[in-house]
């Protein structure tokens, strides 16, 4: 079934009058995930009320340092060398987003590196609320493998052209995204919106240098944009089912504290936890099921405590593989059931409802964009 297939599209007569009256579908490519990385190009397609596309718009944008994983996206310093500051183009981009919900594969991430250029160029977004598909296949609970855009595509009809191009990824979710509200709007389901907010300054911060990057277009890599707003977060939903069992998998309910520096933003990155069913921690206790650190050897007081319990360790890069494949709290067992390391069973916790589908994340390195990440269900 393709946009133009949809013989059962719900006409604006019966359409909820609480939905948004205007979408912005958007996609970004970048030269990474971390705080320091920029936009390389960025495409929106403008949608009414009821989905329909009312036009589109694309853009290159010259980062003004290495464009990152040219294996993916395709776009060269050389190609980006002409290309416009985000500056320049930041009002066109302003006019296609405002009044209008943010729609992305992967929200939280879009949204996250926006905010970003907008306050390094000392300007707001005028975005207030953000949708991801992600969390609306869920919401519809869509019979997807993964949640790549890829699948979500697929399960459309929709036919993708030329995947990691900000203008054929924006077209494939818009194209992807009209049946899904028609059948958010069939069904009276509420759409998963969030709230936007915006970053109102940029500080740069002294920071260790991105291993493997070459600065280029006259760029330092020494100092990075930070940022850390802070949030409260819904409690996880999921008893704790005890410590991670190296080798096995995580489950929902565990306990993850994080410690140290990151490659991808911790925001980011505690978001993919949450979204996962964990619970993000702040210390280390002996509750604690994982200590997600890139300096193990570090004494901080988490590393320390950590060591003290007997809490497991992985570093950023495997954990990013565990959330590929998280299992369901009161799901099938699974390794992660086994006793523990040092001879105590894994609780399980008492009975729950099986969680949410887990979305699956392509096994790039961390700094390279995942399109398997998820946009939560709440923002506190």
């Amino acid at each position: 079934m393709t946009m133009l297939d949809d013989q059962t599209q719900t006409t604006s007569a019966a359409w909820p009058t609480a939905y948004p009256q205007g979408y912005a579908v958007v996609d970004v490519e970048t030269t990474g995930l971390a705080r320091d990385d920029r936009i390389i190009s960025a495409a929106v397609y403008r949608l009414d009320a009821l989905g329909n596309v009312e036009d589109h718009w694309y853009t290159l944008v010259n980062p003004e340092r290495d464009p990152g994983p040219v294996w993916i996206h395709g776009l060269t310093s050389e190609v980006l060398a002409g290309a416009p500051l985000f500056p320049e183009v930041a009002g066109e981009l302003a006019e296609r987003l405002d009044g209008r919900v943010l729609v992305a594969h992967n929200a939280i991430f879009d949204w996250s590196m926006i905010a970003r250029e907008y306050a390094r160029a000392k300007r707001t977004a005028p975005t207030r609320q953000r949708l991801c598909t992600i969390a609306l296949s869920k919401e519809l609970g869509l019979p997807l493998p993964n949640h790549k855009l890829e699948s979500l595509a697929a399960h459309f009809g929709v036919v993708q052209r030329h995947a990691h191009h900000a203008l054929d990824d924006a077209r494939v979710l818009a194209e992807a995204f009209r049946p899904s509200l028609h059948a958010a709007a069939r069904g009276g389901v509420r759409l998963p919106l969030l709230e936007c907010r915006p970053l109102t300054e940029w500080s740069d911060a002294p920071s260790r240098p991105r291993v493997g990057y070459q600065p280029s277009y006259g760029q330092s890599s020494s100092r990075q944009g930070s940022w850390r707003p802070s949030r409260k977060r819904p409690a996880c939903p999921y008893p704790n089912p005890g410590r991670y069992v190296p080798g096995g998998t995580l489950k929902q309910g565990m306990r993850v504290a994080f410690s140290g520096d990151t490659s991808v933003d911790r925001e980011l990155l505690e978001d993919r936890a949450v979204e996962a069913g964990l619970h993000v921690a702040t210390s280390v206790s002996r509750l604690t099921s994982l200590l997600v650190t890139n300096d193990p050897g570090s004494s901080t007081s988490k590393t320390v405590k950590a060591a003290s319990f007997g809490t497991p360790v992985v570093d950023e890069a495997a954990f990013t593989q565990l959330l590929r494949d998280v299992t369901p709290a009161g799901g099938p067992a699974s390794t992660a059931d086994r006793p523990a390391a040092n001879g105590g069973p894994v609780r399980e916790g008492r009975p729950v409802p099986e969680g949410r589908p887990v979305p699956a994340q392509e096994s790039a390195p961390a700094l390279f964009p995942m399109d398997g990440s998820v946009d939560g269900p709440a923002d506190g």
